[in-house]
């Protein structure tokens, strides 16, 4: 292949698996950035021989630069080297899989610089939505989406007649604990959270499928992509996560994209499109599966989806604080400084305590309310 694509947050999961994908077809690999594994990311270096690394911690970029002193690949570090690779001049493609809203300015950065978005980034168009999509437009580039569910739904469209969408129907999981009410989820630990039934994940993404934060990060990420509007936006829990996502048509017809649950096919298709090629992974093997299941989401026992709803019919900077509040609190989590259940309140007080009516806003706006709502909530708990 001829494509060129630079790789932000290459040693994560997303990442490696996309370096799996290029490995397989070819793909020119001409920048990669991680946060801190610098191991895996000198291996990586050796291997697809980009023209540039970067590392955001100074002190791990030195360490890399030793590591890698025997090639020509160029070592950068902090933020600025970041937004180096997401705008490296020879690449055609940013695969963008931070982790977080860190992942909005690089984003930006590469749009305005001409490149295609292959976003596994979700917090970008939670945050951003409204500014990115106005680049996008600018700018006149592709923003191919990465998550299985957005790439479920863009798949199931391709070849449907302009305004004959009706209804998008996400799947999710259920993540680890399907089933649970707030009592049984008391106490639960961390290890319990990070047990997905399906799906191997970063920490985060995985405590935010437990929560069902994610599923509440999607929708507001699906009204962006495909300019809808919350009421038109349905979740379902499917166990088997098979079905990545379905869309209901205005005769309707309901079209569901099906797979194993292997990141890689998603990838692939925001890579290679409008081309099919043969996938790293195996076939779908429906009859061993033998059932499908799905049930509605229990919103009392997972407020997260609801209060991401709100934060989405609000608009404005109210997404930014649902994200931020989220981050925060699962960052605590993780540390063992707050419960389970503590996630979930915590975005809903940010949210439902949060008064902005403003609806044009920058990106410095952004970035301002997101560090007060994290400064709020570490100094709080």
């Amino acid at each position: 292949m001829t494509k060129k694509i630079s790789v932000l947050g290459s040693t994560g999961s997303i990442g490696t698996q996309t370096l799996d994908v290029a490995r397989m077809h070819g793909i020119k690999v001409t920048a990669l950035t991680a946060n801190h594994n610098i191991k895996l990311l000198e291996q990586q270096a050796r291997e697809f021989n980009p023209k540039m690394v970067a590392v955001l911690d100074l002190g791990f970029a030195a360490q890399l630069k030793i590591a890698l002193s025997d090639t020509d690949i160029e070592v950068y570090c902090g933020e600025e080297g970041i937004l180096n690779a997401a705008t490296e001049d020879s690449c055609d493609t940013v695969v963008n899989a931070i982790v977080g809203v860190a992942g909005l300015l690089p984003t930006l950065c590469a749009i305005k610089a001409g490149k295609n978005i292959a976003l596994a980034n979700k917090e970008t168009l939670v945050a951003g939505g409204s500014i990115v999509m106005k680049e996008i437009k600018s700018k006149n580039v592709k923003l191919y989406p990465v998550d299985s569910e957005h790439s479920a739904i863009f798949q199931c469209l391709q070849g449907c007649p302009e305004n004959s969408l009706k209804k998008i129907i996400l799947t999710a999981s259920g993540g680890a604990f399907f089933g649970k009410k707030r009592k049984d989820l008391e106490n639960v630990s961390v290890k319990q959270a990070l047990k997905h039934p399906n799906w191997s994940m970063g920490k985060k993404i995985t405590i935010d499928s437990a929560t069902m934060m994610n599923k509440g990060l999607e929708i507001i990420e699906a009204s962006w992509l495909f300019g809808c509007s919350d009421e038109k936006i349905d979740v379902l829990i499917h166990r088997e996560s098979v079905i990545h996502s379905m869309i209901q048509l205005k005769d309707n017809a309901v079209i569901a994209q099906l797979g194993v649950p292997d990141m890689r096919i998603p990838i692939q298709y925001a890579l290679t499109y409008p081309e099919r090629f043969f996938s790293p992974t195996f076939e779908l093997n429906l009859a061993e599966i033998s059932k499908l299941t799905f049930y509605e989401p229990d919103i009392e026992t997972f407020a997260c989806l609801p209060i991401c709803r709100k934060a989405l019919r609000n608009g404005g900077l109210y997404p930014t604080v649902a994200n931020a509040a989220n981050e925060a609190a699962v960052e605590l989590f993780l540390h063992e400084r707050i419960k389970f259940l503590d996630i979930a309140d915590i975005v809903c007080e940010a949210v439902n305590s949060f008064s902005d009516d403003r609806k044009d806003f920058s990106l410095e706006d952004i970035l301002s309310v997101d560090k007060e709502t994290r400064i709020r909530i570490r100094e709080k708990y």
